[in-house]
């Protein structure tokens, strides 16, 4: 009998489907991808077809090692990465790298691990599919291209270490715009009348004013509200007509990447990217008791809602087995997608609708749970009979003026025992309001009218899952990069979190600046989105990937040359050309930054680095020698310093709009009894930059003898007498014990005396602040280690 190697990306992926294949199966894990496009230059031949030149990842060298030992033992190798782009493509590349093993090489794919998906999949291999491949290498290739030519500009002109990216500049970018609509917004005065009435059965309800002479009701001022008030002097409140109609609301499709992102944002505050991470391992396999390891949720980067006939009859088993016979309804509910889905895939589902929450909770953390409930709950509604209202809308006649007043009461809850999706408050509100009886010409008794002032808000900011839903919407992205495209923006600090929303940061805004003003066309939502479902039609196979590849690089090259050109210009290069070759200068990123090179590189390595005047002028003048003041760029950002640095190396801390902050004086050094072991000068107690005192030699210049303060803190590691003391490794500062080495106990974040730890009653916490991320309180005590989100910290900077 032949005997088979499965390939797959993970090792927990592998541990899962080994036990649903015979002992003729090895299953081994590549450890993600095994090859990709060099770090170390552009990896990419534009002058021979834009032929990339892929180099094996030095991290998976044992991975690959072990699937070719395991190889030369096969008769046949089966591929069976995720069912996706990125899982094809890394199918490919391990084909490429057996290819010296001569064995014959074919895919399998699966969107649920279990034994049924797995074996079913495992007898019908197919050949890789090149669509797919060509696909991820032309998305590839066009995020090298825009970020090796971009990147060096930004660094240039902003700060070392930047990068743009495809997808994540215009992120950045609708981040960047959200806020300018909300500081160029400007509130308008508006006002809304509500008459507050009662039955002739002596009922209250509340109506509000709808028309006036049969218009919409506009009313800017309190003028023209007291002019509609007046007009309703002795007015008749009468019933001029009921409608009533029963309003059946239907289940919500199964979840998609982007619609569970932003319910678990929602419901449970999962950013995408812990949403992401439970899904995959859920998606991978949990150990389940004696049915051991098993796959809880199909694959999860998908936008298609398409469900297998299999699952639909198990979620109809479920329903008319727990539910009243009216809850399931006579046929299978089906559901349409949306146009450029793609429906080679499943929705997110459980893998079996049977396998009830309450029967996985003993086997999952808290996490998990939540997680897998929801999507539980989601699918299993979906398959369930709508909800019915009996929607009810009453209108008043009274002079000139129409009063409505709307109602919706629940008559038959359907899905919804089930699952219900977040709702703004207006629509929890009118869904839980019953109005009174009335019939029509009753006439109302007036208890009072309500005349409230209102403004106009601005848009509010994104929030990480509004983020998500507005990309898809503009068709930016695909379900595999919205969680890392949120998560880059964060890191690089071009985006923040602020209360839970989106800020852009000082140099997000500047960065978006700069690439707006050279790169209109790459931050374009339009053209993104074109360039979206151009890569769609690649792996459709109604496009060939180069000419798409040929048509960017015309039109990016020319926006890049003229970016260049201006920035030469402002160096005095304008029209450089190389003194050796008499090719074009460029700017390039090297090791230790941007340079100036020829164009004609490798074949001319003429290089020039001129310096840049990065200053800009300011109306301060320098209180300590009378220069004027300018505003520099450091490892920290922006600063105001002395133009005459480095005689004068005055500086000042700035806003945002560049206004100079005043610095708080530091406190005079506190005289200690002990002696300096260099020079036997007594010791100080001084104040670093960071607000942490330490001891500090009163020579000082002379001598820089320092040490760490004392905390008067025992470490809290059990069995140790150490006490906790300041240090840095690797300019990182934590608290570390006296005792070290024998003790290698540590605490990084912010010391906290204030707020002790929630769970153990440890006196002191730390806080944590991860950049892009709100901060966390942890416990420090190795025992417990308690976790938990904070918003502001009255906090030591340790």
């Amino acid at each position: 009998m032949s005997k088979y190697l499965v390939v797959v990306e993970s090792p927990a992926k592998a541990q899962t489907i080994n036990k649903f294949l015979g002992r003729n199966y090895t299953v081994k894990p590549s450890y993600g991808h095994v090859r990709d496009l060099p770090k170390s230059s552009l990896g990419v031949d534009v002058e021979n077809d834009f032929q990339p030149k892929y180099v094996q990842l030095r991290d998976s060298s044992k991975a690959i090692k072990a699937i070719k030992e395991a190889a030369k033992k096969a008769d046949r190798v089966l591929l069976a990465s995720d069912p996706d782009r990125e899982g094809e493509a890394i199918g490919w590349h391990v084909a490429q790298l057996l290819k010296s093993t001569d064995k014959p090489v074919e895919r399998i794919v699966f969107n649920e691990i279990t034994k049924r998906g797995v074996q079913e999949a495992a007898k019908h291999p197919r050949a890789i599919d090149e669509n797919l491949v060509n696909a991820q290498q032309a998305r590839r290739v066009l995020d090298r291209l825009v970020g090796y030519k971009i990147s060096p500009l930004l660094q240039w002109r902003v700060r070392k270490g930047l990068s743009a990216g495809r997808v994540q500049s215009v992120a950045v970018r609708m981040v960047c715009d959200r806020e300018q609509e909300i500081r160029e917004f400007v509130p308008e005065e508006y006002w809304t009348l509500d008459a507050h009435l009662l039955t002739e059965a002596q009922e209250s309800f509340t109506a509000r004013l709808f028309r006036v002479n049969g218009e919409k009701p506009e009313l800017p001022s309190k003028e023209a509200m007291d002019a509609v008030l007046a007009g309703l002097d002795d007015a008749r409140y009468e019933v001029s007509s009921i409608e009533r109609k029963e309003v059946r609301r239907r289940p919500y499709p199964p979840y998609i990447t982007s619609t569970l992102q932003q319910e678990a944002s929602r419901k449970l505050r999962f950013n995408p990217r812990k949403t992401m991470s439970i899904a995959q391992r859920l998606y991978e396999g949990i150990k389940l008791g004696d049915e051991g390891q098993t796959g809880l949720i199909t694959y999860m980067r998908t936008d298609s809602i398409r469900v297998s006939q299999e699952a639909i009859g198990e979620a109809r088993e479920y329903i008319s087995q727990n539910f009243e016979p009216d809850y399931l309804p006579k046929k299978p509910v089906m559901y349409t997608g949306k146009k450029g889905a793609q429906d080679a895939h499943e929705a997110i589902r459980p893998t079996s609708a049977m396998r009830a929450p309450e029967a996985v909770k003993p086997y999952l953390d808290a996490d998990q749970l939540a997680l897998y409930t929801l999507i539980w709950q989601r699918f299993v509604a979906s398959q369930m009979a709508p909800a019915v209202f009996d929607q009810t809308t009453i209108d008043i006649k009274a002079n000139n003026c129409v009063f409505r007043a709307t109602g919706s009461i629940m008559k038959f809850a359907g899905f919804t025992k089930l699952y219900q999706e977040t709702q703004d408050e207006d629509e929890a509100k009118e869904n839980g309001k019953r109005l009174p009886d009335m019939k029509e010409d009753e006439t109302l008794t007036l208890d009072k009218l309500a005349p409230e002032q209102h403004f106009t808000k601005p848009p509010p900011r994104y929030t990480e899952a509004s983020l998500i839903r507005a990309l898809e919407e503009q068709g930016i992205g695909r379900p595999s990069t919205y969680a890392p495209t949120i998560n880059t923006i964060m890191e690089r600090g071009y985006v923040e979190r602020e209360k839970g929303r989106l800020v852009p940061t000082e140099l997000g805004e500047e960065v978006n600046k700069l690439l707006m003003e050279n790169f209109a066309d790459i931050l374009d939502l339009g053209f993104t989105a074109r360039l979206e479902e151009d890569l769609d039609r690649i792996e459709e196979g109604e496009r060939e990937w180069h000419e798409l590849l040929r048509e960017f690089y015309r039109d990016f090259q020319k926006d890049l040359q003229e970016a260049q050109e201006r920035m030469l210009g402002e160096l005095g290069e304008e029209g450089a050309q190389c003194p050796n070759c008499g090719a074009a200068m460029e700017i390039r990123e090297g090791g230790f930054g941007p340079f100036i090179a020829c164009s004609n590189y490798p074949d001319c390595k003429t290089t020039k680095r001129p310096q840049r005047n990065n200053t800009e002028p300011t109306d301060e003048v320098c209180e300590k020698c009378g220069a004027p003041m300018v505003i520099r760029r450091g490892r920290f950002g922006r600063f105001m310093a002395c133009s005459e640095y480095p005689k004068c190396k005055n500086t000042h801390n700035i806003d945002k709009d560049g206004n100079k902050v005043a610095k708080e004086p530091r406190p005079e050094p506190e005289k200690t009894d002990q002696k300096c072991p260099d020079c036997g000068a007594y010791l100080l107690i001084r104040t670093s930059r960071r607000g942490e005192p330490f001891y500090g030699c009163e020579k000082y210049p002379k001598c820089k003898f320092t040490k760490p303060k004392e905390l008067d803190i025992g470490c809290p590691k059990p069995d140790c007498d150490g006490q906790l003391v300041p240090k840095l490794m690797k300019r990182r500062r934590f608290l570390g014990c006296t005792n070290y080495p024998d003790c290698d106990f540590q605490a990084f974040g912010q010391l906290d005396r204030e707020h002790g730890c929630s769970v153990c009653g440890n006196a002191w916490t730390t806080v944590v602040k991860a950049r892009g991320k709100d901060p966390v309180r942890r416990c420090p005590v190795p025992t417990c280690g308690h976790e938990e989100a904070v918003e502001e910290s009255g906090s030591e900077t340790q």
